[in-house]
């Protein structure tokens, strides 16, 4: 028996050792076709930039220094803005590439997103050079970006989903009143809704008004972008709406004229190479986004760096606090306001642009990377290109800066504060039988952040109140002092009202209306950079790829926690948020939700 043991355990510990060695070996032969594969490549005469709007797009690519991902090139998970623009341009000034073919699907992105993307579609035709555009089955936000093209195509049995926008919040107050949970809200803002999840079954006349504004304006700006592309009038394609284009026949579609032809996967390349004039038995050389970024550039050496950093996600002070808010990215303070402060001390650094993608979160860390943009500015112009959303905590980081570019379709303002307690008393007394006794020195010396016995006194709610109040005060001198206005003034825009950027620069929330590309532009100008004599650097540098692969492995998170998300699928959220409730950050500056295309 004793044999039997160690003969056992001999080969557990074999197997172990295999799996190791192996594992290195796997990884030493990844890191090597990586490096032969990252050199410079050389594009071919004749050659078409393949775009694949397909999954989810975010200002900067979850994948970035994954060796996998380069390997996998744009079929990862993920796919950057900064990276598809990029390629974009470098496309439209290599005289290789004769033109683009996108490959649309599904995409999952914001609207300033993907108005960024369609646009640098269209500063590419001034080339003269081809888009065309194919799908099986085409979202509104692909149709969106895919309308600019020459051609559009979809497949003969293809669907086009195109029925309009709606917005439609999960409200909370009734599933936590079944486990004796309450949400004891103090807030300063009439259009401030974040709270309104916790406590109403419905929304609020203020909140409706500003949703309903913002939705408008997105669905016009983006039938306004189709009407020219495509020749049909903006009532016209709300008609076709109506009727919910999502079933219609592709004979149908055509004759709409919100496509120029059905066409199978194998007929596509026939017609890419009439517009590159190759015979039927040439192919067609093809480059991806990454490769077009691996091609060798021409452009001119520099020691002007325009620093562009990236800020995406809920912005915390503790990370613990995003389960939360949904999870996803992250803007931490601490993290942020160290890189910051290491541009500011680098010579070669000009300007800073920082990109920010954030409906806000922890009002106190939005308060620190306020005073680090400042720091920073006092040393070198910083300028904030927002993205899909730069609102809320997002707005309070901004607005200190030298200068602020919005895309038209940026959600943006709603300078309001809040604080949500939960009162778990009825849970812990009346359901689970919990009984509690004090002892006190001090009035209020028995509340606390997460009430367990009782819910709040209104003594300690005014007290709550006047802590907020303090903190909206604060914001909105912030906003006052960084945008040269009147606290006055500012309190007529704020109540925690979301505007759009096109909005939001006729009362002077925004400076510009613009791409990243036009904010690196201002940030040259105020730097004194001429002749577009600088390079761009991106910061901050992308997570060690192993760290990747391990949180890829496990659907983000530990095990458990992925495990627990796939299981519960639409209840895991409300699920987290009950449980995490109480560690949550008391004073948050933060919309209720980011507002997505598909």
């Amino acid at each position: 028996m004793k044999d039997f043991i160690k003969h056992t355990l001999a080969t557990v510990v074999g197997i172990f050792i295999f799996g190791i060695i192996s594992c290195i070996l796997m990884l030493m032969s990844i890191v090597g076709m990586v490096a032969s594969g990252s050199q410079a490549t050389t594009i071919d005469d004749n050659s078409v930039l393949v775009i694949k709007l397909k999954g989810e797009i975010t200002d900067r690519s979850n994948d970035e220094g994954n060796p996998l991902a380069t390997l996998l090139g744009d079929n990862a998970e993920s796919q950057g803005l900064y990276n598809i623009v990029e390629a974009i341009k470098r496309a439209k000034e290599n005289d290789e590439i004769k033109g683009i073919y996108i490959e649309a699907g599904e995409i999952v992105a914001e609207p300033a997103t993907i108005t960024a993307l369609r646009d640098a579609l269209k500063d590419f035709k001034k080339s003269k050079k081809f888009i065309v555009a194919y799908a099986d089955q085409y979202s509104q936000g692909s149709y969106y970006v895919s309308s600019v093209a020459d051609k559009v195509w979809i497949n003969p049995q293809g669907m086009l989903f195109f029925h309009g926008m709606a917005s439609q919040p999960q409200y909370l107050r009734d599933v936590l009143a079944k486990l004796g949970i309450k949400i004891q809200v103090v807030k300063v803002g009439q259009y401030k809704s974040a709270t309104e999840r916790y406590t109403e079954n419905h929304m609020s006349d203020a909140n409706r008004e500003q949703v309903t504004a913002y939705i408008s304006g997105i669905w016009n700006h983006m039938l306004k972008g189709i009407a020219e592309s495509r020749k049909i009038s903006v009532d016209s394609l709300n008609a076709y709406a109506d009727q919910v284009m999502d079933f219609s026949s592709t004979e149908n579609l055509k004759k709409n004229k919100l496509i120029d032809g059905t066409l199978y996967t194998d007929q596509i390349k026939g017609e890419v190479k009439k517009l590159l004039k190759i015979d039927d038995d040439d192919d067609i050389s093809q480059v991806s986004v990454t490769q077009m970024l691996q091609a060798k550039s021409e452009s001119a050496s520099s020691d002007n760096e325009i620093a562009v950093y990236f800020c995406e996600g809920n912005i915390v002070h503790d990370p613990n606090e995003n389960f939360i808010m949904g999870g996803g990215s992250t803007i931490i303070d601490t993290k942020v306001c160290k890189d910051l402060e290491g541009l500011a001390k680098n010579d070669n650094v000009k300007a800073v642009v920082i990109r920010i993608n954030s409906g806000g979160g922890s009002a106190y860390a939005s308060e620190q990377m306020w005073h680090q943009i400042v720091e920073l500015k006092k040393v070198k112009p910083v300028v904030i290109s927002m993205g899909g959303m730069a609102a809320s905590g997002g707005y309070y980081m901004s607005c200190g800066a030298t200068w602020i570019v919005a895309e038209p379709t940026t959600l943006t303002g709603s300078i309001g504060i809040f604080g949500a307690y939960p009162d778990i008393s009825n849970l812990m007394t009346s359901k689970l039988g919990f009984k509690y006794d004090e002892v006190k020195t001090n009035k209020n010396s028995t509340m606390s952040i997460v009430p367990m016995a009782r819910p709040f006194s209104g003594e300690e709610l005014n007290i709550l109140q006047s802590y907020i109040d303090r903190g909206y005060s604060l914001f909105r001198k912030r906003v006052a002092d960084g945008r040269h206005l009147k606290v006055e003034d500012v309190e007529k825009i704020a109540q925690g009202r979301v505007w759009l950027g096109k909005d939001a620069i006729g009362i002077k929330l925004v400076d510009q209306l613009g791409s990243l590309k036009d904010a690196i532009d201002m940030a040259a100008k105020f730097a004194k950079i001429k002749d577009n004599d600088y390079y761009t650097g991106t910061y901050p540098a992308p997570e060690k790829w192993t760290e990747t692969i391990l949180q890829n492995a496990t659907g983000g998170g530990n095990y458990l926690d992925a495990q627990l998300k796939e299981t519960l699928g639409e209840y895991y959220e409300p699920f987290m948020l009950m449980k995490t409730l109480r560690h949550q950050n008391p004073v948050q500056a933060r919309m209720l939700e980011s507002f997505k295309v598909n």
